[in-house]
């Protein structure tokens, strides 16, 4: 019977927010937020927080989750992702969900809409969630990681700029952005942690680019949710507020 594992990759070292993911959230670390969101989801099977570092794996077991203690030398979260999936000893054909630890007001129907592609093409190696942007402030913001697609619904490219630039007045586009959340086949994550770093993949810092510029197909679903990142202490106080007002505080 094929497995449908979530891993959420989560480092304590951040530039821009260090400790991000046991930052307090509502009385619980964000982390525990997003763990608890991951087993709303009824297609996932088990659920684990893959971290190089001692003080979130303790806050992990200390409210009930499973933790997987991975290398300080992998290069991404998927990287992370692959190592756990390996420590877990899944087979080749298994589905892998990877889900954000900033991304604590995820709805679990997103899982479910980023498996689906996985479910319904064995041959595909990996699929992920975008958002047709509504404020216009994301278009140019470089946090905002847009995708261009193609009439499969495959991505052509990942880009922290403004793509597709409009170059003719009266023309309108229309922009997506990328959320954080990814499904994969495990033997896809296999090659994915063997691959080099793309030079896109660094120029940009943006992982899902090894995939496309090594010639792997990244199906995108455009989601009916969209999911708030938490890279900075305000972005934090913001979902604080949102959650505050889902919850009716």
């Amino acid at each position: 019977m094929k497995k449908i594992v979530c891993i959420i990759p989560s480092r304590f070292h951040s530039s821009r927010f260090p400790g991000k993911p046991l930052a307090d959230l509502h009385g619980k670390p964000m982390i525990q937020h997003v763990y608890e969101g991951v087993l709303r989801s009824p297609l996932v099977t088990d659920v684990f927080v893959s971290s190089d570092d001692e003080r979130i794996i303790n806050a992990v077991v200390s409210f009930g989750g499973k933790a997987i203690k991975s290398s300080t030398s992998n290069r991404s979260g998927t990287d992370r992702v692959a190592e756990g999936s390996n420590f877990l000893k899944l087979k080749d054909t298994d589905i892998v969900v990877n889900i954000q630890g900033d991304q604590p007001l995820f709805e679990a129907q997103q899982i479910d809409e980023v498996v689906q592609p996985l479910l319904d093409d064995e041959t595909l190696p990996m699929a992920t969630l975008i958002y047709e942007i509504t404020n216009d402030a994301e278009i140019t913001h470089p946090n905002a990681v847009k995708t261009v697609y193609d009439t499969q619904g495959n991505a052509l490219y990942f880009s922290r700029a403004t793509i597709p630039y409009v170059r003719d007045a009266g023309l309108r586009a229309r922009y997506y952005k990328h959320h954080g959340i990814y499904a994969y086949r495990k033997w896809f994550l296999d090659i994915f942690a063997k691959l080099p770093t793309g030079t896109l993949e660094q120029l940009e810092a943006l992982e899902q680019l090894r995939a496309l510029e090594n010639g792997y197909r990244v199906r995108v679903v455009v989601s009916q949710f969209d999911s708030l990142e938490v890279d900075t202490p305000a972005e934090l106080e913001a979902v604080r507020q949102q959650f505050s007002k889902s919850q009716g505080m």
